[in-house]
């Protein structure tokens, strides 16, 4: 059977190759003292609270579970505008916001509206390898640029008007960033819209991890600079609702009838039962359960990445948001014998049965040397995954120390 040139282009998702991985050996090891502990994939280990999981079953009970309109609920639309008004002081009317079959579909759909054939977007190298595939699956290139830690692995608008050529359409950003937690300063993000909007180019940029973040000087959204920035949002991470399959889109006016045109031949609509349960998300007693969530969030990275630095896992910049660690594993590995971070997660998850995620998904700009860490996982998890690490590094120089003597 012939497979289409779009398909091959698409590489394998190696986060999952390695969940799988992981998944294996966690049968194996499951009635052991040290069952595995899964700090690879990027969803919070809360749930959806009280009053959202009741919200659902309502629906359900009443019957609401037909199709919605292409948008999405006119309720659910205004109550993100809402949020947005109180959250970040923002005017974003609900008539601009598209809910979709999670942020994938946001993404899906903003590229099939705004790119041609041929067409080169512009990303962070590192950055979430799935993001440049929906651009390779309209068609398009995704072009990364390499960034440093001084640059907090976020594009500057010097390196946009540098890369930027006839071909170039626009950026993809991500504030806060995945795999890295980093934000880009309001400041510069608004540098680099000024540089795309020159060019006549588009700015998307992608906040899924937006409510997760600690740092007031960086907890901003984009959609503050200008009507014409693409947002793309999740109920996935702020609003623990990974597999209820729901985000929303932010787009300037003139684009909502080709999104929801877009959206009426692809996905029809959101899951109905899902968009019902996500109006209890706004309710005040949900928030203040995000917020409880939020700080835990926080709690764990401020214990999580002082441990790894001191075991030589250097993370070069501290996460402003999200649950990420982007640390350096070239020193623990050296000490293991091997080279690179795909053979350290895999010795990481058979030595330490703890289970990481290479740096290979996410780009070729040092990525070989940096493994990804979620804090996603709970305190009593990240303090079990320090120690049989820490004990992973005692073992590999006891061993290197008698090499030495043997010489």
């Amino acid at each position: 059977m012939r497979i289409s040139t779009r398909a091959q282009r698409i590489e394998p998702f190696y986060v999952m190759e390695v969940a799988k991985a992981a998944g294996a050996l966690a049968r194996e090891v499951a009635h052991t003292d040290r069952p595995m502990i899964f700090l690879n994939i990027g969803e919070p280990d809360f749930t959806a609270p009280p009053l959202v999981q009741e919200a659902a079953a309502r629906a359900v009970r009443a019957g609401a579970t037909q199709y919605t309109q292409a948008t999405g609920l006119d309720l659910l639309r205004e109550r993100i505008s809402a949020w947005y008004r109180q959250r970040f002081n923002v005017d974003v009317p609900a008539r601009r916001i598209v809910v979709t079959a999670g942020a994938s579909a946001a993404l899906q759909l903003a590229c099939l509206a705004l790119i041609e054939s041929g067409d080169e977007i512009l990303m962070p190298d590192p950055s979430y390898p799935c993001n440049r595939h929906f651009v390779s699956a309209a068609d398009g290139k995704a072009v990364l640029v390499p960034t440093t830690a001084e640059e907090r692995f976020q594009l500057t608008a010097d390196k946009v008007k540098a890369a930027w050529t006839d071909k170039t359409r626009g950026v993809l950003l991500a504030s806060p960033s995945n795999p890295t937690g980093t934000s880009i300063a309001p400041a510069e993000l608004r540098r680099i819209h000024e540089v795309v909007s020159q060019r006549g180019g588009i700015t998307l940029i992608d906040e899924i991890y937006l409510g997760l973040s600690y740092d007031d000087a960086f907890g901003q959204t984009a959609l503050a600079i200008d009507d014409n920035v693409i947002s793309i949002n999740s109920f996935s991470k702020y609003f623990n609702m990974t597999g209820w399959r729901l985000g929303w889109l932010v787009v300037p006016e003139a684009l909502v009838p080709v999104t929801e045109r877009l959206a009426q031949n692809l996905f029809i609509c959101a899951s109905t039962v899902s968009q019902y349960a996500a109006l209890a998300c706004f309710e005040d007693a949900s928030i203040a359960e995000y917020e409880r969530r939020r700080a835990e969030f926080k709690a764990r990275r401020d214990w999580f990445i002082p441990q790894l630095n001191a075991l030589g896992l250097n993370v070069p910049v501290m996460p402003d948001g999200a649950f990420y660690a982007w640390a350096d594993c070239t020193g623990f590995a050296e000490k293991l014998g091997i080279a690179g971070s795909w053979d350290f997660a895999f010795e990481t998850m058979k030595r330490a049965h703890v289970a990481i995620t290479p740096g290979r998904d996410f780009g070729t700009a040092e990525t070989a040397k940096f493994v990804r860490f979620s804090t996603a996982s709970s305190m009593a998890h990240l303090q079990e995954a320090i120690e049989r690490l820490r004990v992973m590094a005692n073992q590999a120089d006891q061993t290197n120390q008698a090499g030495h003597k043997a010489q």
